[in-house]
């Protein structure tokens, strides 16, 4: 990741910590793996013990504002601790992969 991706998902990850405890937070997708190019996304997992739709209205408003102050669109996949562990989620190809290849922050 670049340094200016680093600063970016910081100040989400910030940000984000003011509305809930964040669990895990990770950059994955091509920005993590450095071959991004100047339209690419910043795919954002974020972990909380909790959440509901107020939250993650909130959460993905949070997201959109720091993207827009960034000039970048943040993509965020949010889940909660009970989802990851307990949930078919976590054979997902997409959750095993944030965690193999994620970066986290």
């Amino acid at each position: 990741m670049d340094a200016k991706d680093v600063a970016v998902a910081r100040k989400l990850k910030s940000r984000l910590s003011a509305l809930t405890p964040v669990l895990d937070f990770r950059v994955f997708g091509s920005r993590a793996r450095g071959n991004a190019d100047e339209y690419s996304d910043l795919d954002v997992f974020v972990e909380v013990e909790a959440l509901d739709h107020k939250l993650k209205e909130e959460i993905l408003e949070t997201a959109w504002e720091v993207g827009f102050e960034h000039l970048v669109v943040i993509s965020v996949l949010v889940f909660t601790r009970d989802e990851i562990e307990n949930s078919p989620l976590r054979a997902s190809p997409i959750v095993r992969n944030i965690f193999e290849q994620g970066v986290m922050v």
